[in-house]
């Protein structure tokens, strides 16, 4: 496995775990769990969307000729 191939496995662990969390936060504040819960939840789900647009050029970002 190259470092590019475990460097893509690592990005998609996050994405999951920013968007599972984003969606369990986001759950908790409808559930009256607070504001604080409505900002992690978003925060979360901006940072999985943010990590999907990277993982997508990602080649771009490294320079890196697939």
């Amino acid at each position: 496995m190259s470092l590019v191939s475990f460097h893509r496995f690592l990005i998609a662990t996050a994405i999951v775990f920013c968007l599972g969390f984003a969606a369990w936060e986001l759950d908790a504040a409808v559930d009256g769990a607070g504001g604080s819960a409505f900002v992690l939840g978003t925060v979360f789900a901006a940072l999985g969307l943010s990590l999907i647009v990277y993982l997508r050029y990602l080649s771009r970002f490294l320079g890196y000729d697939e």
